[in-house]
């Protein structure tokens, strides 16, 4: 898979709907009930984060949900990419990017969302190929204003930025023609995961669907 073929498939699964559900989970067990609630709410791109010794087996049980697209987050080496593919992730998130990281996902066939804080970044990025990219962390590097202003010289490039983002600026984020979706971590919170509240995620989920609006 080219960059360039890797950038139009994340950015089809970042257009199924506003905002992609970062999550971190601890427990298998709960896996497929948060993945059917943030289905059913209308978010089926889901970035499961290799942060917790549980994460493979969770993208393994968020697979099998139907409508669901399973991607494995905090890539950081071949062998995240290799077991993150094997576990049945459709596509991959990484906190920065390196050359070894975008070989390996090229390779795995494993579509890539990489990020980019600066504009050597993003410009690094594109010359690869790759024209949808992740801004992160996002409001430790300017948020709204920065985004825009990297827009300007770099219209070829959309973003999806992650880090900070929640209800109260993801309108504003969408808002921008270089955005065309947000990731967060509010549709999924720890209370309610570990309430097992399924309804009450539902409910978010449905919420952030309206952000765009």
């Amino acid at each position: 898979m080219t960059p360039e073929e890797a950038s139009k498939r994340a950015a089809e699964i970042c257009r199924l709907a506003p905002v992609v559900p970062v999550l971190v989970v601890e427990d298998p067990a709960k896996a497929r009930p948060i993945a059917e609630a943030l289905v059913a709410g209308g978010l089926p791109a889901l970035e499961v984060t290799l942060r917790t010794p549980a994460a493979l087996e969770v993208i393994r049980e968020m697979a099998k949900v139907p409508g669901g697209v399973v991607g494995a987050g905090t890539l950081l080496t071949p062998a995240d990419v290799a077991a993150a593919k094997d576990a049945g992730a459709m596509f991959g998130v990484s906190p920065g990017a390196t050359d070894r990281l975008m070989s390996a996902c090229e390779e795995a066939d494993l579509p890539l969302l990489p990020a980019a804080a600066t504009v050597t970044e993003v410009m690094a990025l594109l010359e690869r190929g790759y024209t949808l990219q992740k801004f992160f962390p996002a409001e430790i590097n300017g948020g709204v204003p920065a985004l825009k202003a990297i827009g300007a010289p770099l219209p070829q490039v959309t973003f999806c930025p992650t880090g900070g983002v929640s209800p109260k600026n993801a309108r504003e984020y969408l808002a921008l023609s270089n955005t065309i979706c947000v990731g967060g971590s509010w549709v999924a919170p720890k209370d309610l995961v570990d309430a097992e509240d399924w309804d009450a995620i539902e409910a978010l989920a449905r919420e952030a669907t309206k952000l765009a609006l």
